[in-house]
């Protein structure tokens, strides 16, 4: 197999087209139902076998989609810390950054929120809440408490309340519950999340 990668070097565009493959058909049909030789054909591949010059597992794809949208995300965040200073500027960026995947990036949400990422990950891997998109999350909401635009209880209680309502309301705009536009909620949906939190 190290011989065959050495003829056949990697081909970035077709690596790309391998994760967007696998990205849909997990989202779609479920990482357990979801079969190599099917992520192959989705990515126009000549055979399943191509599959393995860029990942060794169908476990190793899955894990590098969830890490790549994990990190996409947290420099995203980062850029939202650094151009907001008050928590509520932050929270609602990211907040309009989280509304404007919904639209722009559904299955990657999707897949965050509705793929069990314990079916794939290795024993050893951190869990969504423990990632460090999340910890930047948790560092917004500090920063609140600390000046006092927040009320005062555990950081990830407040997450709970916070991004309980906002994750709810995308995963329902996600599966064609809530079927308007993301802009029919975005303002009602910020509102509440916020007012849960914020120190009266």
């Amino acid at each position: 197999m190290e011989q065959e990668k050495i003829l056949n070097p990697k081909n970035p565009a077709t690596q790309d087209e391998i994760l967007r493959a696998a990205l849909s058909l997990f989202v779609h049909k479920g990482y357990f139902n979801t079969s190599l030789t099917e992520i192959a054909c989705a990515a126009n591949l000549l055979q399943t076998q191509e599959i393995f010059l860029y990942f060794d597992s169908k476990q190793q794809l899955a894990t590098e989609l969830y890490n790549n949208i994990l990190d996409t995300l947290s420099v995203s965040i980062d850029e939202i810390r650094r151009r907001n200073k008050k928590a509520s500027e932050q929270l609602h960026s990211l907040v309009d950054l989280l509304f404007k995947l919904t639209d722009e990036a559904p299955e990657a949400l999707r897949f965050l929120f509705e793929i069990n990422a314990r079916e794939f990950l290795p024993t050893d891997a951190k869990l969504y809440l423990q990632t460090p998109a999340v910890n930047k999350m948790l560092k917004m909401i500090q920063l609140g408490i600390n000046n006092g635009e927040i009320r005062s209880l555990a950081p990830m209680l407040i997450y709970s309340y916070f991004f309980g309502i906002i994750n709810t309301t995308l995963q329902l705009m996600l599966n064609g519950t809530l079927d308007k536009k993301t802009e029919s909620y975005q303002s009602q949906v910020w509102l509440v999340a916020w007012n849960a939190i914020a120190k009266k």
